[in-house]
């Protein structure tokens, strides 16, 4: 069962004004084609690493010194959702976890770029009813400006770096909370779509010195937000059915924060009006691994959610991979909600009502979305 969900995002929003004066946009165009008034920026000293150490310790019982070596927190394991990891290699979450005074457990990356949490969410639910391990920490954590092209105007304007975190628990059936159905796919036909090309053992082993363009983040927008469409609403259609629910009885839809038109379509497509729709896009990005925790999180802090809700969730990412899941809001303990390196934060089980990414319904993003061009969707 889902026990919390946290968010953290890295220091003060960049908004649309002050976006790269040679990228010739201005906040009206950046709203029109992508929704998104403004993203956060990791410094030069901030890595995945950090940003899902924040997040993580944002649970309960992973504040900072949670009680010294001798009282570790409860966490049997971690996995850390990422396509942007400290190093290609050692992975990630190993140093996360003794970061966070976890000890010797269990700890590994998944690489399935904007899916990453769907994904992750799957695998911590399997180690959990399988009996191996009794509580899971998993994070989704995206530093994208760190592979962001200066020049590339398209996906500058839409990612942004933020970390989401969640405590996945053994939980007795029909509890709030229960991680009721899965659907997870991949298409590597297409793998081409949405890539860094250089890093890899792939561009080590070509001969010749690796082009300098290989470093960035690129993706072919067009085909990107067809396939993001179609494969998203027919894996709702998919959890819809494994679960016996109706769209009209999905209390909270939360798609993968890529880009307002594709929010708007699949919810259309699914059959899912805006005002049940989760999304803080305009005030974020697309944060990769980390949108989908992070708009829980703002919602959770905004007062949206209650225990027992039904949210159904879907993403979709480089590789091609794509996943939705299904489940029931845990409601108390609630989710310590989200918080900025500015000091703000979401709701806490007590009181606070600031929120540092405002949780919006999918109308205020897409109101704007009259005209726009398919070139500039995000996976």
């Amino acid at each position: 069962m889902l026990e919390a969900v946290a968010g953290w995002v890295p220091g003060a929003p960049v908004h649309n004004e002050a976006l790269p004066a040679d990228w010739g946009v201005d906040d009206a165009w950046v709203r029109t084609r992508t929704g998104i008034v403004s993203r956060h920026r990791a410094g030069p000293d901030m890595s995945t690493g950090d940003l899902a150490y924040e997040a993580a310790r944002l649970l309960p019982g992973l504040a900072a010194d949670p009680g010294g070596p001798d009282h570790p927190p409860r966490v049997d394991a971690v996995v850390l959702a990422t396509a942007t990891p400290d190093h290609l290699c050692p992975g990630t979450a190993p140093a996360l976890a003794a970061r966070l005074g976890l000890g010797t457990v269990p700890a590994f990356d998944i690489a399935a770029v904007c899916s990453g949490f769907v994904y992750g969410l799957a695998v911590c639910h399997g180690l959990v009813v399988s009996g191996l391990y009794e509580r899971v920490l998993l994070v989704g954590a995206d530093v994208y400006s760190t592979w962001l092209d200066p020049a590339d105007r398209s996906s500058g304007v839409v990612f942004g770096d933020g970390a989401g975190a969640a405590l996945i628990a053994a939980g007795p059936p029909g509890a709030p909370g229960e991680l009721l159905a899965f659907d997870l796919g991949s298409d590597g036909t297409a793998y081409d779509l949405i890539k860094v090309a250089g890093g890899g053992a792939r561009s080590r082993a070509a001969a010749g010195a690796p082009a300098a363009d290989d470093a960035y983040f690129r993706m072919r927008g067009s085909a990107v937000y067809q396939h993001a469409v179609e494969r998203m609403t027919h894996s709702c259609r998919t959890l819809l059915a494994k679960t016996g629910w109706d769209a009209a009885e999905v209390d909270h839809f939360v798609p993968h924060q890529a880009n307002a038109r594709i929010l708007r379509s699949v919810a259309e497509r699914v059959g899912i009006g805006a005002q049940r729709c989760l999304t803080h896009l305009e005030r974020v990005g697309n944060t990769g691994a980390a949108s989908i925790p992070l708009a829980l999180a703002d919602a959770d802090g905004a007062g949206r959610l209650a225990a027992g809700d039904r949210v159904l969730i879907t993403a979709f990412g480089g590789g091609l991979t794509w996943g939705s899941a299904a489940f029931r809001w845990p409601g108390k303990p609630a989710a310590a909600g989200t918080r900025g390196s500015t000091g703000a934060r979401g709701t806490t089980a007590a009181a606070d009502t600031a929120s540092a990414t405002a949780t919006t319904s999918a109308t205020g993003a897409a109101a704007t979305e009259r005209r726009r061009e398919s070139g500039h969707d995000a996976g």
